[in-house]
């Protein structure tokens, strides 16, 4: 049974607040969580709400006064059947990349850095196409950096993997024929925002080749930017399915899950997977019933300003009512007074005689080799 804690309760009533707190204290003590979050950790952000009357959907039926479309069909794999959706699509995405560029970070996404850097995080799912976690240093599934291209095709390096994009990047765009995946640069969203698709480079590449041997050209595809819609496989999906069973089978001892509805299919079956692996015993014994080692593992945290449905009674720990970016500043808040040293920095010298934090010891080992 879910257990509703609001974030905002009186100091004077103590077991809510006693029971946020003690939350906090497992994920300071936890060591392999997972984090998954969906649109509402961006909100604080200034990335606006297409949905709303005010948002980007707004200034682009102003450029298409005649298309009759709602905001979730600019996100529907089947716009592309139709030329007019298509290039209302394209605008719409450029309008909200160029938002997204101006955006910043919110607490939010530095807390899952946090998380990251006390080698605490297993690993960070999100549904959002933003890239904020990039931007505070997590890898990302779609980021140039966790890619290899090979024949228009891209592989994840797994290790380096620290955020999972479920939807794709909006900072990144992929041929329709080739697969080739690229950054989004100013030429290409340029392009976008008059509402037509630029060629792409690899295809004009080969075919001028081929013309330049006298032999026929190739068709040249068209850029598209590379997040996943309704209805459509996600390039990377086996890559990402890789991912998932690799943290399952490492048990992961606490799932937190932040800013989602919880509506989407894909979503809902990540959700429940994880959580039944954070749920499962970990010891037994001949007198007693399978149950886990310490009291503040395998707790499923729900952190949304709306509580979940009644499908979730049995998969949700604890739905904690409220924003986002609060209730980690209050786990923060409540880590470092309840461990203080874990926030600690160690210091030591180095090969040059300068103090500098403990960051890798097998770098100290050689130094010390040295002196």
């Amino acid at each position: 049974m879910t257990v509703t804690l609001d974030l905002e309760t009186p100091v004077a009533e103590s077991s809510t607040r006693r029971a946020l707190t003690d939350i906090s204290l497992c994920v300071a003590k936890c060591k392999k969580i997972v984090v998954i979050t969906g649109a509402g950790i961006s909100c604080s952000s200034g990335i606006p709400d297409f949905r709303s009357s005010e948002g980007l959907y707004a200034l682009v039926k102003q450029q298409y006064p005649d298309v009759v479309m709602r905001g979730r069909d600019l996100f529907d794999a089947s716009l592309f059947r139709d030329q007019t959706s298509t290039s209302v699509f394209y605008t719409f995405i450029s309008q909200l990349k160029r938002s997204i560029d101006s955006a910043m970070p919110a607490p939010t996404h530095r807390f899952i850095k946090a998380l990251d850097s006390k080698r605490k995080l297993l690993r960070s799912y999100t549904q959002n196409i933003d890239g904020l976690e990039e931007r505070v240093g997590l890898c990302g599934s779609s980021g140039q950096d966790s890619q290899t291209n090979k024949k228009g095709k891209s592989k994840s390096k797994a290790d380096d993997i620290r955020n999972v994009q479920l939807h794709g990047d909006i900072h990144r765009v992929r041929c329709t024929l080739c697969s080739v995946d690229l950054p989004c640069t100013e030429e290409y969203l340029s392009m976008f925002e008059k509402g037509t698709a630029p060629d792409c480079p690899e295809c004009t590449l080969r075919s001028e080749a081929r013309i330049a041997r006298s032999a026929r050209a190739l068709k040249i595809g068209t850029l598209r930017p590379a997040i996943v819609l309704y209805d459509e496989t996600h390039p990377l999906g086996d890559d990402i399915g890789t991912i998932q069973s690799q943290d399952i089978a490492r048990k992961p001892d606490m799932l937190i899950i932040m800013g989602t509805s919880l509506k989407v299919h894909g979503l809902k079956k990540l959700v429940k997977e994880f959580a039944k692996v954070v749920h499962a015993p970990t010891t037994a014994s001949a007198s007693s019933s399978p149950k886990r080692v310490n009291k503040w593992q395998g707790k499923v945290v729900f952190v949304n300003k709306t509580a979940p449905g009644s499908e979730w009674s049995e998969v949700i720990d604890y739905h904690v009512m409220g924003d986002t970016d609060a209730w980690v500043q209050k786990v923060i808040d409540d880590w470092k007074r309840l461990r203080p040293s874990d926030w600690e920095i160690q210091q030591t010298l180095d090969c040059e005689g300068n103090f500098k934090p403990v960051k890798d010891t097998n770098q100290l080992k050689r130094c010390s080799s040295q002196i």
